[in-house]
């Protein structure tokens, strides 16, 4: 695997496929700067070797040019993160683009306009990709959030780059660590996965049955599951269509040795609301009226006893209604636990959308050992499925 440290960037321009799309409020103001922040360490590694950097993203889903999108009002951003004027140029192929690349010196910044305002990105054609590739010497990619899209930035570009292709820092950690989780673990290994639908997380559970030891399945599609077994669930979610897979899961999960956990007990509530009334419930048991919103305190025990005796931990999703203050503490007693088995030598990786978003919200994104930034390109590395924009490198 080739990373930055295999390259000298003396003299040499970077072309970086990085991800900055970030969220942005209606004054054009960056909102979570997460993003940028992850693509620093790699930045300053080319600027420190004596080279320079030409940046390139999409920001958004602009429909041709459209200046809302324009990745002008995010400079100021970067250069207050990195700590060095970054230069930009309101195209990112042809005449304009290649003058601003060939005049830019060491040490310096260029960041190209929105690439998703050429339909030839998404499309992932090589003209397209050509045009970028002469904007640099060696080509790296940093950006693990598109790394499932074979788009002309992220994968098509490289072939123009043999022997001068890396994965940026960031790139190269999302790998470690999901390799990490999946092939190279320290038993016991956890996997907990939340978040409301089963058929959403089918493939995930079947490909990392043969990896782990215990599975903790919360949430949501918790109820499937109680349902498929006979279970009262009230008017909780349910896919009733997926209840003979729950089934086959269970039963898959059994034969392979692995000890399946579902919550005992949920909050319930009888409207779907932050005023709701509330009780605790047996899991299968819940009153006709009645939804599960979050893990009872049973189960939150049972969770914690779990976490805190395995060596790996993957989470992906959250055991509750987490964006509702009163049904956040299930999820929030789960951080609790994941982090006190990280500060006892767990190694922790938290990914997909909904947790890492819980994880930032609750204070606990510096308590695990790593937050992935990519949710659907993690989800497919989960499911055993190669990413396009790695094998680029890779290949």
């Amino acid at each position: 695997m080739k990373t930055l440290q295999d390259f000298n960037f003396k003299d040499k321009k970077a072309i970086i496929r990085v991800d900055f799309n970030v969220p942005l409020n209606d004054k054009f103001e960056v909102t979570d700067a997460t993003r940028i922040e992850a693509a620093k360490s790699t930045i300053i590694k080319i600027l420190e070797d004596g080279g320079s950097c030409v940046l390139m993203s999409h920001l958004g889903r602009p429909k041709g040019v459209q200046d809302e999108f324009s990745l002008r009002h995010i400079v100021k951003d970067i250069t207050k993160i990195i700590g060095c004027t970054v230069n930009f140029v309101d195209d990112c192929i042809g005449e304009k683009a290649e003058k601003a690349a060939a005049e830019l010196k060491n040490g310096q910044i260029l960041l190209l306009e929105n690439l998703r305002f050429y339909a030839e990105e998404e499309k992932g054609d090589v003209a397209f990709a050509e045009k970028l590739s002469k904007l640099g010497d060696i080509y790296v990619n940093d950006a693990f959030g598109t790394a499932h899209r074979a788009h002309a930035s992220t994968t098509i570009i490289a072939q123009f780059f043999e022997g001068k292709k890396c994965f940026g820092n960031l790139l190269a950690r999302e790998i470690e660590s999901i390799d990490k989780v999946l092939n190279n673990s320290e038993k016991p290994v956890l996997a907990i996965l939340g978040g409301a639908k089963v058929s959403s997380k089918i493939t995930v559970i079947e490909n990392i049955l043969d990896k782990v030891d215990h599975l903790i399945l919360g949430g949501g599609m918790s109820f499937t599951f109680i349902k498929a077994h006979g279970g009262k669930i009230g008017n909780s979610i349910c896919e009733d269509d997926k209840m003979e897979l729950a089934l086959e899961i269970l039963k898959k999960a059994k034969e392979k040795g692995v000890t399946v956990h579902i919550p005992v007990d949920v909050v319930a509530a009888d409207k779907f609301s932050n005023d709701a009334n509330t009780q605790i419930c047996d899991i299968n048991n819940i009153p006709d009226g009645w939804e599960g919103v979050d893990a009872g305190p049973k189960s939150l025990e049972q969770f914690d006893a779990v976490v805190n005796q395995c060596k790996t931990i993957l989470w992906n999703g959250p055991l509750g209604v987490f964006e509702m203050e009163k049904f956040a503490a299930g999820t929030i007693a789960l951080g609790h636990s994941i982090d006190k088995a990280t500060k006892n030598g767990a190694f922790s990786l938290v990914g997909g959308g909904d947790s890492v978003a819980a994880v930032k919200q609750f204070g606990f994104e510096d308590k695990v050992s790593y937050v992935s930034t990519g949710g659907g390109a993690m989800l497919e590395m989960l499911e055993g499925k190669s990413l396009p924009g790695i094998d680029a490198i890779l290949n």
